[in-house]
């Protein structure tokens, strides 16, 4: 699904990125409803994108083969509209952490060089951005696919994995049924060992902790640095898939107190934003962490060490009282708007906030 205005030129393209299991070939569906309150509101400067590059079983192919691919049709996309100029990225649980890995791809190849380098045959030649071999004079400076980075919005992502304590909500914070559900991991396959850490090649960190710091092929946190802002949307509660410390990169023991978040009137699921909700917190570490630091708690403070190096908006989200509320982790993206209607008013704040 790739939506603009016809006969205008737009010069910002939004890419939204599905999570796990994006519908079959229709994927690009989950996001239609965000895409069209977006042009709605900006139908002269925006190129609305909704990949379609991984649906169905793909997402189980990992997040650095999916992250490539979303790099890859972005390329294409870019191609097709050469009066773009910026680029922002919207990714939904899963699709936002592919997206971390996407612009770490599109950060170190300047892909408007390599297409005047091929004289405009890059498409033809179907070569993924990891095949080719580009000069120095290619490598981007500060920009993602030749493109002014501008929004990086992730909505109920799982930034720091599902394997720590109570960061899958349905496991009800039992130990013996995460422990279950780290070991289980592997019926989704590749992105499964991903997301619970469990990842494991030639020595390495797994991959999640690799993302939150540059390496020396990928530069992931440059990549993110290079945005002009960085916002996660997290659930305070009822998210049974993905817990309020991981999609809003906090330890547990940074969140707020529930008693202490007012809802805001013009958006009646929007906690309250302080001061303390838009900050750089750096070298953030759980105190209790310190007392029985295992493995995971270990990789955790790796990783918010890593990813609070940058500055993140934090929106707090609360679907209490309503009645789609065990289902806030698709109502916070209006999935299915006659199922996930209630989340309108956070699409809303996300496109009152985004910056043009």
């Amino acid at each position: 699904m790739e939506s603009d205005v016809a006969g205008k030129r737009q010069t910002h393209l939004v890419v939204m990125v599905n999570g796990l299991i994006g519908r079959l070939r229709k994927c690009a569906k989950n996001w239609r409803f965000a895409a069209k309150q977006f042009l709605k509101r900006y139908p002269k400067d925006l190129v609305v994108h909704c990949s379609k590059c991984n649906s169905a079983l793909a997402t189980l192919d990992g997040v650095d083969v999916m992250g490539t691919r979303l790099a890859d049709e972005v390329i294409s996309v870019i191609q097709r509209h050469p009066n773009l100029d910026k680029i922002s990225f919207i990714g939904h649980s899963l699709g936002g952490l592919i997206a971390r890995y996407a612009v770490a791809k599109l950060y170190t190849q300047d892909c408007r060089n390599q297409l005047s380098q091929s004289n405009g045959n890059y498409r033809s030649e179907e070569k993924s951005i990891t095949q080719v071999n580009l000069s120095s004079d290619c490598i981007s400076n500060g920009k993602i696919g030749g493109l002014e980075p501008v929004n990086f919005i992730t909505i109920a992502t799982p930034h720091l994995g599902s394997r720590g304590h109570r960061q899958v909500p349905m496991f009800c914070g039992i130990r013996s049924l995460e422990r279950l559900g780290y070991h289980t991991c592997g019926v989704l396959k590749r992105t499964g060992r991903h997301v619970y850490l469990k990842d494991k090649l030639d020595g390495q960190p797994p991959l999640l902790v690799q993302m939150a710091n540059d390496t020396e092929d990928l530069k992931f946190i440059s990549a993110l640095q290079s945005f002009k802002r960085r916002v996660v949307y997290a659930n305070v509660l009822s998210d049974h898939l993905v817990g309020w410390s991981t999609s809003s990169i906090r330890s547990r023991s940074e969140l707020p107190k529930r008693k202490n978040l007012v809802r805001s009137g013009r958006y009646p699921h929007i906690l309250k934003e302080g001061a303390v909700n838009i900050a750089k917190q750096e070298g953030s570490v759980d105190p209790q962490a310190n007392n029985h630091k295992t493995r995971t708690a270990t990789m955790e403070e790796t990783m918010l060490r890593g990813l609070s190096q940058l500055c993140w908006e934090r929106v707090d989200v609360s679907f209490k009282g309503s009645k789609q509320r065990y289902l806030a982790h698709n109502t916070i993206q209006v999935n299915t708007p006659w199922m996930n209607s209630d989340g309108a008013d956070v699409i809303q704040h996300m496109v009152d906030n985004f910056l043009v």
